[in-house]
């Protein structure tokens, strides 16, 4: 069972329709113990970083997710998902992230040319690879809706980037995490690619 952890972060009905597209039976909760329970954990959201950590505390989550993932379960953090991962932001300052991962999430440069938010498709490079996008080629589209970006510490976990106002850490890939800035719900059948690859994870493919 894939769990989808609720903590009233927008956009848990739109992964959850495409993880059952794609075959699967996600189950949406914020029970600490069905998400111990599960075989794969995604953390999605579209919100604001302090907020969702305060939400996350709240409902005694964040343990829950940490202790996932010391467990070795595969997990995957989409967009506000995907910042929660790290320490901190520039959105919420003095506000501590999960910090599963090292780096800093900032706030994208206003350069008179680029629209903030970054909204829309853009396309990725793959500096390394990565079990999340294998089969995917260089240079495919996603969408992105944010006005944040990951500037992680280790580059050695950063297997996608873009290019919008700045260089993005676009996904990163860290033992059993995994995470995306964009949208893979969102992208087409580029993003339940990625879905499928997150969802046919085992013990063997899992590094």
């Amino acid at each position: 069972m894939i769990a989808i952890v609720d903590y009233d972060a927008g956009n848990l009905k739109s992964v959850q329709k495409a993880l059952e597209y794609i075959g699967e039976t996600p189950k949406v909760t914020r029970k600490p113990a069905e998400i111990l329970s599960a075989d794969k954990i995604i953390l999605p959201g579209v919100g604001a970083f302090g907020d969702s950590m305060k939400k996350l505390n709240s409902y005694g989550l964040c343990e829950a997710v940490k202790e996932s993932i010391s467990r070795g379960t595969p997990f995957l953090g989409i967009c506000l998902g995907l910042q929660l991962l790290f320490e901190e932001s520039d959105e919420s300052p003095g506000v501590s992230g999960l910090s599963i991962l090292k780096g800093k999430i900032c706030a994208m440069d206003h350069d008179g040319v680029h629209k903030i938010p970054h909204m829309g498709w853009n396309s990725l490079s793959f500096p390394k690879q990565s079990a999340l996008f294998k089969g995917i080629d260089e240079g495919s589209y996603v969408y992105f809706v944010h006005s944040y970006y990951l500037k992680a510490e280790d580059e050695n976990i950063v297997t996608a980037t873009a290019e919008y106002t700045n260089h993005i850490h676009a996904a990163v890939e860290c033992g059993n995490v995994f995470a995306c800035q964009f949208h893979p719900e969102k992208s087409g059948d580029v993003g339940l690619k990625i879905l499928k690859n997150f969802a046919s994870l085992g013990e063997s493919n899992v590094y």
